[in-house]
Parts: structure tokens; C-alpha cells; sequence
């Protein structure tokens, strides 16, 4: 179906994410929708329109009463137990079609019978879910106290929510697999896009003997992981990018650890060029980066729980590692040096999730949730 076709099909589209304050890789999501919906409304809670490209900032945004209160764009993590409240307080009710870019509180809209919704879940709710997603963070005394409060009623809340979508598209096979557990629903599985494009040109230059990290510097990416492990072989290691945990992975660093803060793309082409491995240690719902690596020709050693088992091949296109442990990393490590890996394959590989893929496979997937709707 052309999108020309699809766009006759869903006349009135909505998109609901749940929040536009920082971008960052479930945004994408939402960009690559636009192209298929480009008069799309989008609804969130918190909307900043300083950090956004034009394809955000002329669409129509619906925001909450959220969005009203002083600092919320700053400190919208800890309005989440108010996000229930937000969503459900818009009125879908002229759709055809409704998107949730979802990973906390977005798909908890209420829509009518006749329009299909459609929940592209990055996650299931982290916050709620997973028992040591706070053990890296520094709370303030009220936060610890109100927690036991406060996370037996996400769940109840979330769990009620996650009947209102009709189909469920999980970003990985990993948040597939938790959606079954947390919902008791099946998902299709549809990778986010990646700009592979942009890396696939990255020459490889003469191995550095560096290897890598890259990403933000909080705690469940597990920096601390890659420096501790490069630290106890004494292999050199450049951290790229910034985040609140930057003091302490510094503290615990050995002297071949090299921080280099945020970086452009031509300092970062340069870079990918020259590293033995990105190190990836983090558990990722997809995990964007270990794809760009690849598509630059860089093998990644990763954590392999996650979205990581769906985009690096064990043994073809880099290795797994199974505890997230500095032992279990630097075993990998070792392992790595011993074998060879094929830049071709590896770059072919980050060829699987692309952009257009993204485009073609959901707008496959609508067509084949309605294929004889028409117009209301």
C-alpha cells in the first residue's frame, strides 16, 4: 500500500508519546511516523519545542495539565505517578487511528470502539517492573520512602492500561517477551529506525588498540562495567558521552581510561574508525548504538540480555557476555582477541534496521490490522 493509500485509509491520525522535552531514540519513533502520518496530532504530557526538528514543531501538540506546572520540563521523571491521570484526560475521541509511543504512561489513552490503537512499546514500564532500575540512583529520603508506596499502583494502573491498545509492536524480541510476562499479550516485533546510512561510510582504519564505550553515562548502561574490565587487563578504553554518573566512573578509572565527553559526528566517525570493539555492557530494550557501531564496521561485545541479542550476532558480527560482571566482560574480551571478524558481514548486518525497513514493516503491519476500513 503506497502512503499516499494508507493516509486515505486513517484520515485522522493521532499520536500519543510521552514526552517531548530531550530527544533521544523513542523520538525517532515518532519522526519516522510522521513521514507516514505527517498531519498527525501528537499528545504528551511535557512538551519542550526548543529541541525539535520542524516535523515536531508545525505539528499540532496537545500537552496535559502537566505541562503547566513550574520546572516541568526539568523534572518530569518524578511527575510520572500523574501520568495516568494525563493521558486519560485526552479526548480521542475523532480518530481513526491512535499511535502510542510508549515505555511509561502514553498508550493509557482512552479511544473509542471504531478507532484502532496501535502501541509501539519501547518497554514496559520500567519504573514499575524492574526491581534494579532505581539501585544506581540517588534518592532523597521522601523518594525512598514513598517508593513502596507508590510502585504497587503503577503496576495495578499499568496493567489496566495495557488492554486499552489493540495491537501491540514490541522493539525487540527482549521487550516482546516482557510484554507476555508483565500484560499476558503477544506483540509483533518491529526494530526501531536506525540512520545506518550515515556510518555505513566510515572507513576502518588500522586497529588502534582502543576499545569503547559510547553512550550516556547513567547506571544501568553499566559504564563501570567497561572501565573496570579495561582497567584490569590494562587495555586502553575512550569513553564518549556525558550523564550524572560521569563522578563516579571517573573516581573508579585506571589511567588508560580516556574521557572524552560529547563528541560530533566527525570526531565520533573518527573514532568508531580506529576502536578495536564498542563494549556495550548495559541492558538495552533495543539499543541503538550497538547498530551504528556495526554499520561502521565495528564489532561489539555486549551484554547478551536485551535488545542486544537481536542486533549482534554471537560470534559473526561480535560476542555475548552473560553476567554483568568486570570478570564475565574481560572473559569476553580475551575471547575477542583470539578470533577475527568480518567487516562486510558486520556492516551488513546493521543493514537489518534501517529506515526505510522501519517505514515499510509498520506500515505493513496497519495495513494488515485494517485492511477494509474505510473512512468514517
Amino acid at each position: 500500500m503506497t502512503p499516499d493509500a494508507l493516509r486515505e485509509r486513517f484520515p485522522r491520525v493521532a499520536i500519543s508519546h510521552e514526552w517531548l522535552t530531550i530527544p533521544g531514540g523513542s523520538e525517532k519513533v515518532v519522526l519516522a511516523i510522521l513521514e507516514l502520518f505527517p498531519d498527525a496530532d501528537i499528545y504528551t504530557s511535557i512538551y519542550d519545542p526548543v529541541p525539535w526538528p520542524p516535523a515536531i514543531r508545525r505539528a499540532r501538540v496537545h500537552t496535559s495539565f502537566l505541562n503547566r506546572l513550574p520546572g516541568a520540563t526539568r523534572f518530569y521523571p518524578r511527575l510520572v505517578p500523574l501520568m495516568n491521570m494525563a493521558f486519560e484526560s485526552f479526548d480521542l475521541g475523532g480518530y481513526d487511528l491512535v499511535i502510542s509511543s510508549n515505555h511509561a504512561c502514553a498508550k493509557n489513552v482512552i479511544t473509542r470502539p471504531e478507532t484502532l490503537h496501535v502501541c509501539y512499546c519501547h518497554t514496559p514500564m520500567r519504573y514499575a517492573w524492574d526491581p534494579g532500575f532505581f539501585g544506581g540512583e540517588r534518592l532523597s529520603l521522601p523518594e525512598r520512602t514513598l517508593l513502596p508506596v507508590l510502585l504497587p499502583r503503577l503496576r495495578r494502573a499499568d496493567v489496566i492500561a495495557s488492554f486499552r491498545p489493540d495491537q501491540f509492536v514490541a522493539n525487540s524480541s527482549h521487550v516482546a517477551a516482557r510484554i507476555r510476562k508483565h500484560y499476558r499479550r503477544e506483540a509483533v516485533v518491529i526494530h526501531p529506525p536506525v540512520e545506518v546510512e550515515r556510518f555505513l561510510e566510515v572507513p576502518r582504519a588500522t586497529d588502534e588498540g582502543y576499545y569503547l564505550f559510547l553512550g550516556r553515562l547513567v547506571p544501568y548502561k553499566r559504564a563501570d562495567l567497561a572501565i573496570a574490565a579495561c582497567t584490569a587487563l590494562d587495555r586502553p578504553l575512550k569513553v564518549v558521552g556525558g550523564g550524572r554518573a560521569g563522578d563516579a566512573v571517573r573516581a573508579a578509572a585506571g589511567p588508560g581510561v580516556e574521557f572524552l565527553g560529547e563528541v560530533d559526528d566527525a570526531e565520533l566517525a573518527h573514532i568508531l574508525a580506529g576502536a578495536r570493539a564498542l563494549l556495550f555492557p548495559g541492558e538495552e530494550d533495543f539499543g541503538i548504538v550497538p547498530v551504528e557501531a556495526q554499520a561502521a564496521g565495528l564489532p561489539v561485545i555486549a551484554y547478551g540480555l536485551g535488545g542486544a541479542r537481536d542486533s549482534v550476532i554471537d560470534g559473526q558480527t561480535g560476542l555475548h557476555f552473560t553476567q554483568q560482571t568486570p570478570e564475565s566482560l574481560s572473559d569476553a574480551i580475551l575471547r575477542f582477541e583470539d578470533l577475527r571478524f568480518d567487516e562486510e558481514r558486520i556492516r551488513e548486518n546493521a543493514r537489518r534496521f534501517s529506515h526505510r525497513r522501519f517505514l515499510e514493516e509498520f506500515a505493513g503491519l496497519l495495513e494488515d490490522l485494517a485492511p477494509d476500513r474505510v473512512a468514517q
